[in-house]
């Protein structure tokens, strides 16, 4: 006999996930971010290999708390975002991908849309959440306005999927100092789990607040 309702199925999720963080030294609010990607994913590989900044969740609660912005790479991450609880701290989720202007840009400029996305956002990204799941170039383009142009998000939730350029994105995201991260290693990830991380972060703060 299958189970059918919800809540039992979600906390016998976390059951079977539990003991494949028991030895990961996480705080609670790590755990839950966590468990999220696993149950997300549905593979307890992903166990070892998320990374998390030290000062990444509590950057990413500050922000959400300021009403701060998401911009994402693909309408599936921003689809995928729990607006509903997101507009309750007065932020709002923007992508900008099937944009003229950015087909037009990235054209223009011989790159990809999520790229040219991400440089068009320019500005907006300073104090904001940057959440990318799919697109390597996007994530690149994300270091290099921090590195050379002094643009610093809240947190970056970079977690592109593939074989060309996500593990190297993943890596130099893991490797900088200048701002906040959630990624995995690897050629994994994918837009369900950067919507799982940033879902797991607003459901900590809706928690917090009771509702």
């Amino acid at each position: 006999m299958f189970m059918t309702k919800p809540m039992a199925i979600e906390e016998r999720s976390m059951e079977i996930i539990a003991p494949h963080l028991s030895g990961l030294d996480l705080t609670d609010e790590e755990r839950k971010i966590y468990s999220r990607i696993i149950h997300a994913s549905g593979d307890v590989e992903y166990a070892p290999i998320i990374k998390i900044h030290p000062s990444a969740i509590a950057a990413a609660k500050t922000a959400i708390l300021r009403g701060e912005n998401i911009f994402t790479d693909v309408e599936m991450v921003r689809r995928g975002i729990n607006l509903r609880t997101l507009t309750k701290f007065g932020g709002e989720i923007f992508c900008k991908v099937a944009d003229s202007d950015v087909r037009e840009f990235a054209t223009r400029e011989e790159i990809t849309r999520s790229m040219a996305a991400m440089r068009i956002f320019g500005k907006r990204l300073d104090g904001a959440i940057v959440a990318i799941g799919n697109a390597p170039t996007a994530l690149f383009e994300v270091l290099r306005l921090v590195r050379e142009e002094n643009i610093r998000p809240a947190v970056i939730i970079g977690v592109p999927v593939g074989f060309v350029g996500a593990a190297e994105s993943k890596a130099q995201l893991a490797a900088q100092n200048d701002v906040p991260f959630i990624t995995v290693a690897g050629t994994k990830g994918g837009s369900s789990i950067a919507v799982a991380a940033v879902n797991a972060i607003l459901y900590l703060l809706d928690t917090l607040r009771g509702n």
